[in-house]
């Protein structure tokens, strides 16, 4: 921790560049002084107390996708199945669930996994520009066409054409793409040569698009020729006992090495409404906010952090969080009562490895120990 009388961007900025825990500069507020330092203990505590994983560590299966849950378990089952045929696979899920891992766990877990995969975010092009993205146009087709350029269909060959966003496509080329799904053929902008397919046609959507469903964005026989196959990637808050596995991935590139227990626990209850997505910019955020290997609570986004009485994400009224009522000498002495509680236990009530993880003497912990209250003699030796 730096404190100084000088405020200014380059000497904080280098501060904290160079491993500061914080910058305060003088006049000092005595509050959020004891406020840091007592953050600045807490980190160090934690860094002693917390299993690291190792560097570069990861839970990823080669594919990139993170789980063992019952859900992933299922997931893993249908990509290899998909990954199995030849047929046209259909992606659905909400938006940052993985869509394109599943798409290109299922090309390369596939007999064309030698072939190239090209994927094509079908929402970023405008309609007028789709067309010889996808099929490709001969020259002089439109001003500006100079040459003749291959399509991501001629481009794709023998492999995979994954078409993200696909309920973005319009009704024209939703009539295109039922034809090259029909018979292969197509042809480039401006042309009058037939061309024939060979990529295998693997889509995604966030909408609805099933012919039953209320709003659907996909003419029926498109659908049902897209997904002769089905994929439905369940959303994170279906699969919450993977998110120390997700956590730990999403750790890997950063300068955090673990999380804490009360971070974990506000990680584990989040309704992620971003899904993965969501929890990988979450953990990369707060790496970065730190200053330390550990992840703490107050490091996470106070959407996060927020309490919230329910963890399946229904609406529901947040929990009241009883340090609201307290001041700011008892919020500090409440933490610091339960940082000497978790380390006796941690340290099976042996008083100078508690001492040890906290970062104190064994003086000053018998001190605090009287100070809160607590038996001097609780969980036994004191491993002298």
């Amino acid at each position: 921790m730096v404190a100084t009388a000088y405020g200014d961007s380059e000497r904080t900025i280098a501060a904290m560049r160079d491993g500061a825990f914080d910058y305060l500069t003088k006049p000092f507020d005595l509050p959020q002084l004891l406020a840091t330092v007592e953050r600045a203990v807490r980190q160090r505590a934690l860094s002693r107390s917390v299993t690291l994983s190792p560097p570069g560590a990861t839970a990823a299966a080669p594919s990139g996708l993170v789980g063992t849950s019952a859900a992933m378990l299922s997931l893993w089952k249908l990509i290899g199945r998909a990954a199995s045929t030849e047929a046209p696979v259909l992606i659905t899920g909400e938006t940052g669930t993985g869509k394109e891992l599943v798409a290109r766990a299922i090309h390369d877990y596939s007999a064309r996994a030698s072939e190239p995969f090209v994927a094509v975010n079908l929402a970023s092009l405008a309609p007028t520009l789709l067309e010889s993205e996808l099929f490709g146009h001969e020259r002089g087709a439109f001003t500006g066409a100079a040459q003749r350029r291959a399509g991501r269909l001629e481009t794709a060959a023998g492999g995979t054409l994954f078409l993200d966003e696909i309920g973005d496509l319009d009704g024209a080329l939703q009539t295109k793409l039922l034809r090259v799904l029909s018979d292969g053929s197509y042809a480039r902008v401006g042309g009058d040569e037939t061309l024939t397919s060979r990529a295998r046609i693997v889509s995604a959507t966030n909408k609805p698009v099933r012919p039953s469903e209320r709003g659907a964005v996909l003419r029926e026989d498109l659908y049902y020729r897209l997904a002769v196959l089905e994929i439905e990637i369940p959303p994170l808050r279906a699969r919450r006992s993977d998110i120390p596995l997700l956590v730990a991935h999403a750790l890997a590139g950063t300068s955090a090495r673990a999380v804490s227990e009360e971070a974990m626990q506000r990680l584990s209850v989040y309704h992620w409404p971003g899904n993965v997505r969501e929890l990988i910019h979450v953990i990369q955020r707060a790496a970065a906010l730190a200053g330390g290997e550990i992840i703490d609570e107050p490091n996470l986004p106070e959407v996060v952090r927020a309490p919230r009485a329910e963890a399946d994400g229904a609406a529901g009224p947040a929990a009241v969080d009883p340090e609201q009522a307290m001041t700011l000498r008892e919020a500090v002495a409440a933490v610091e009562k339960r940082m000497i509680v978790r380390a006796l236990a941690r340290a099976g009530g042996n008083r100078s490895e508690a001492a040890r993880q906290l970062g104190i003497g064994r003086p000053q912990l018998y001190a605090k120990l009287e100070e809160h209250g607590l038996s001097t003699k609780e969980g036994g030796g004191d491993g002298s």
